[in-house]
């Protein structure tokens, strides 16, 4: 885990986030524990969950369910308001991909269950928080595929498209009082990915100009500052994360 080169910037703070018992989401919350914050975070599996909290240690606490369990979701919030008596910010980074292929052919359940889970349960996170009283910022985690085709994960990029207008949407409405920002990393070394680099993991690197797939402290870094004060006026930005893969040379 790298430094936080001793910055403090969520004393006192409480975030809830969402699929965070591993990879990406854990990482985030592992560098807001690390700069003095509380976090709640969320996840299919208890005893995923159970480990991450170990090793978050004392300022982390945990609740097993789906993301887009609009009864989960209450739950959660709940317990950051009965434990902390407050919330100050929300990750977003529950997602799935079930699929792999052309979307011509995507069956039309796992098309929904992509929506439902990588959209609409953002937009009912996003509720949810501010009835409670949220007071400080989003952020939502999309990806590189919202931004350009995807060939094989098209239906993936699609609901992420969507979550980077999300983001937009929710950043004119809640504004000024709160925040909303994005992120699109494009492809990091978890299990999530794996299917994407693990046949050439070399081959896949060699895409980024700077030669190497992204960690998941590549992302739990932006995310912690836009979720900062540091950011006090950004709001509306999806910040993609993707190795310079996005930089286009001159002809």
């Amino acid at each position: 885990m790298r430094g936080t080169d001793g910055l403090r910037r969520f004393d006192g703070t409480v975030t809830v986030l969402t699929g965070a018992s591993r990879g990406i989401g854990l990482a985030i919350a592992q560098r807001l524990v690390d700069e003095g914050g509380s976090v709640i975070i969320t996840g299919r599996k208890q005893d995923s969950l159970d480990a991450a909290v170990e090793a978050l240690g004392g300022q982390a606490s945990a609740i097993a369910g789906r993301a887009d369990d609009a009864e989960h979701r209450d739950a959660v919030i709940a317990h950051a308001i009965e434990r902390h008596g407050r919330l100050d910010h929300l990750v977003n980074n529950a997602g799935i991909n079930p699929v792999y292929g052309p979307i011509v052919d995507i069956d039309a359940a796992a098309a929904r269950k992509i929506i439902d889970v990588n959209l609409l349960a953002m937009l009912g996170w996003a509720r949810a928080a501010v009835a409670a009283g949220l007071a400080g910022s989003i952020v939502n985690v999309a990806s590189v595929a919202g931004l350009a085709s995807s060939p094989g994960i098209g239906f993936y990029g699609i609901s992420k498209a969507a979550v980077i207008n999300l983001t937009m949407q929710l950043s004119h409405e809640l504004a000024p009082a709160i925040r909303v920002n994005a992120v699109a990393p494009a492809v990091v070394k978890t299990d999530f990915a794996r299917a994407l680099y693990e046949a050439d993991e070399a081959g896949a690197a060699a895409a980024y100009p700077l030669a190497r797939l992204g960690e998941v402290e590549d992302v739990a870094g932006p995310v912690a500052f836009l979720l900062s004060s540091d950011a006090a006026w950004i709001t509306g930005v999806t910040l993609p994360i993707d190795g310079g893969a996005g930089v286009r040379p001159f002809l």
